[in-house]
This record gives C-alpha cells, structure tokens and sequence, in this order.
C-alpha cells in the first residue's frame, strides 16, 4: 500500500483556511491525533526584523492547532514543543516567532526542550551510529507526533523538510553531537526515535540558500502526510531536487523508514506536482564548498584539507565549514558588506599541508578538533594537532558546556588574551554561535550577539531559562 502524500493550495498565511485545509487532510489520510499530542515547528531562529524567513511560521501552528482541537476528540494534552538553535533561549524564538501569543490564546502547553528532562531512547537499528539517543522527556512521552517543518534549502545537507526537523528534539548538550560530516547519519538514526502521526510542511513561502537567513520563495503550498521520507520525496521533486541527493533522505530509506521513489506514492491534493515544479522554476540551492564561496571575494580566504571519516574524507558537509558560512550569513544581516568590512582572516580546516602563504595583517583561524597543520608563521614554527574522536570515542557524559554565556565569553576571552596571529579554535562542530564569536574578534567587526535591539530580550529569555531548567531538571 503506497504512503499517501497531499499537496495543497494555499497562498496565504491565514489560520483560518489553514485550519481547513488540514483538517481536510486529517480526514483524507485517516488520522486521528489522540492522547499527548506534540506539535513540534521548526523555529531554529526566530526576529522577525534580522530572521524573518527561518521558521515555521505562527499562522501554519495556529491552523493546525485549530485543526488538532476540532478533530481531537481523543486528545489529552495539546503541546508544542521545540528547541531553537545557535544556542538562543527557545523562549525568545517563542516569543519573537508569535508562538507564545498563539499557545496562549489556545490553551496549549509550551514545552521548552532546553529547559525540560532528558531522557534516553535506546535504537536498535542495523546502521545505527549509537545504542541510544537522548532526547526531551515530553518527546518520549508523547503518544501522537506532529512534524511541523519548514521547506527550505539548507547548505549542509541540501533540503530540511521533515527529516531534519527532528534535529531540533534534542537540547544543545547533545544536538551537535554528530552533528559534523556524520550528522545526515544522526538525521537517519533520529527517525527512530518518534514516528509521525501526523505531518504539515509549511511551503506557503519556502527558503532558498541558507537555514537560518533564507530569501525567500513563494510556492503558494501545504504538503500533508503520515510518513517523512515519503513526505520528503515529494518536496524535493517540487523545488526540482534529485531525492538521491539527499543524503540522509537515502539513509532513512534504506533502513527502511520510507521510500524515496515517487512512484512509491500517492501523490494527491489539489496542487498538481507537475504545475507546482513550474511555480519554483529558478528556486536556488546553496552546496557551495568555502574555498570557492570565499576565496577572491572579500577579505575571507579558506583553506581546506582533508578529513577523517572515509565516507566524507574530502569535505566536511555538516560541520564547520558550512557553520562558517551561516555565521557570515548572520553578520550580512547587519553589515551586507561583511565580506569587505572585515580585517582578514585565513580559515584553515581538516588536515592542511603546505605553507599558507599568509599577508601580512592576516589573521588565521585554525578551526574544528580535526585541524592539523605545521609550519611557520611570523618566523616561529607552528604546529597545530587534531583531536578528533571518531563517533565511538565520544563520551556522551562528558560533553563541554553549551551555555550561552559560555559560548559567547569562551571565544572572547581566547581571542582577548591571545598575543598571536592565530588561534585554534576547538569543537567538533565548531558551531555557528562560536564562529560568529572568533571571526567577530578576528576580524575586528561588531560582534551581533550585543546588538541593542535583541540583548535584553535575549538576557532575560536566558535567565528564565536557567531558572525553569533547574527547577524541571531537579524537581520535575
């Protein structure tokens, strides 16, 4: 029997007709939402003026939501659940998302999964890259699960649709676990751990190019089904995407998650899929390597090794060097000559051999565990070490700090008291938060995280966090 999946009009972000529309589809593919229900939206990154376009938007929750309470007579708990990424507080996205104003008008729960109880999921998979995986308590409890991703491009893994939206389940103290050229195998792995009762993609308006600052693209459309790899087969044919090329698509399919063929699926709705690959014609992808994004267009030059994992041994899609482009994507939201308002900066990633050549002002980032290099700089002999753990060394108790304030003073402080020209920078990923912090302090430019216009919202979203997490973590 083929997974049915429903492409269907929409134009515009009004609740009320969104409502419709998905309940009409409950009703066509038979699903019935019951007991705890979660409703998880993709809101990695939520500010309406500098984010506008990253997140699930608040209208597609609200129609649902209203769809879930007309046709939920079985339902016990109604809760949307999320956590945001680059290490924000969930509840400044929540806020500045118009979630919180929509989960209070309709008495739903917020679950802030950096503030709840983590809980571990055992897998048993043939392919699995661990025995288990952790992920938020009301995740694990709940009895039917509703996948609210966005569609959108994204530059390390090519497509985020409701696949990779269960990479936001997991708090950050294990979410960039893996989360490096293994990552499309921890997208896989994640699919195992809740299986979807229930999916909406929001591709009303989809995002070209980047995850967190996408531009972008009205396709005019609501994609409903029951099963991700088939939901995501058809959204890659809608923005004319090779499913193939979809790594951890594959993955997921191969271990038996879904298909990946469309004519493995009843493709039905009232948007035509011929008509809606017509209406994205020109849609842009963004899976640039950095060296040939950067290199001769500014004053970012990035040289790039190799790397340890053979499946990924000549480029590193999912870590650092696609954290650096989305941090330089950050700052362009401020400074849109970014790349000309730098000092320079030499980006140095994986296993380099070979003088680098350096200017003379030119700074250089060592960047990520698995960077090696030696030789010399400014006369003194250099030599830079990986560190890199392969996913079985990892010890999962002993994980650094993903705090906020840590995240932010860490990197300041090495750069500050750094008397050098270089520095290396450690993680694995090195993450985007952290990027934005060295290439802040490298290249002499205003550090975003201290804008006026979000720091207190910010502070206080962090502070309530803190105080919520301990509370749930040691009484909950």
């Amino acid at each position: 029997m083929k997974h049915k999946v429903l492409i269907m009009r929409c134009d515009d972000y009004d609740p009320a007709r969104i409502a419709g529309i998905v309940r009409k589809g409950m009703e066509e593919l038979g699903v019935k939402p019951h007991g705890k229900t979660l409703l998880k939206p993709n809101c990695v990154i939520a500010e309406p003026l500098l984010f506008p376009h990253a997140a699930t938007r608040k209208e597609l929750l609200e129609g649902v939501i209203m769809a879930m309470k007309e046709k939920g007579d079985a339902i016990e708990e109604l809760a949307v659940g999320e956590r945001s990424g680059i290490s924000i507080p969930n509840r400044f996205c929540f806020s500045r998302s118009g979630y919180e104003d929509v989960i209070a008008r309709h008495g739903v729960k917020p679950y802030h999964f950096d503030e709840t109880r983590d809980v571990p999921v055992r897998l048993k998979g043939d392919h699995r890259l661990r025995d288990s995986i952790s992920v938020p308590k009301p995740v694990a409890d709940c009895d039917f699960f509703v996948n609210l991703p966005k569609l959108k491009a994204h530059p390390w893994t090519r497509v985020t649709a409701s696949l990779k939206n269960l990479i936001g389940i997991q708090d950050d103290r294990y979410r960039l676990v893996d989360h490096n050229s293994l990552l499309e195998h921890k997208i896989a792995d994640l699919q195992e751990v809740v299986t979807p009762g229930l999916i909406v993609v929001d591709s009303i308006e989809a995002g070209q190019k980047m995850m967190l600052t996408p531009t972008p693209f009205k396709i005019g459309a609501i994609v409903i089904g029951t099963n991700s790899c088939a939901v995501d087969t058809v959204c890659c044919h809608m923005i004319h995407v090779d499913p193939r090329d979809v790594v951890h698509l594959r993955y997921a399919s191969e271990r038996g998650f879904g298909p990946m063929n469309l004519d493995e699926i009843d493709v039905a709705g009232d948007f035509p899929i011929e008509e809606v690959r017509t209406k994205s014609e020109g849609f842009e992808l963004f899976m640039e390597h950095i060296e040939d994004y950067f290199n001769g267009k500014g004053n970012i030059t990035c040289k790039v090794g190799t790397f340890p994992e053979t499946h990924s041994s000549d480029y590193y899609w999912g870590g650092c060097p696609g954290a650096l482009q989305e941090s330089i994507h950050i700052f362009k939201m401020y400074f849109p000559d970014v790349l000309q308002r730098i000092q320079k900066v030499r980006y140095v990633v994986g296993k380099v051999e070979g003088p680098l050549n350096l200017a003379p002002d030119e700074k250089v980032i060592f960047a990520g565990d698995c960077t090696s290099w030696e030789g010399e700089i400014d006369g003194e002999h250099v030599k830079i070490e990986s560190s890199y753990k392969t996913a079985s060394q990892v010890d999962l108790k002993r994980m650094p700090s993903t705090d906020m304030i840590v995240r932010i003073l860490s990197p300041l402080f090495q750069c500050f008291f750094n008397s050098k020209r270089y520095i290396h920078a450690k993680g694995c990923p090195l993450s985007v938060a952290a990027h934005v912090n060295y290439m802040s302090s490298l290249g002499k430019i205003k550090n975003v995280n201290f804008d006026t216009r979000t720091i207190m919202p910010v502070s206080i979203a962090y502070l309530q966090m803190r105080a919520h997490r301990f509370y749930n973590r040691s009484f909950g």
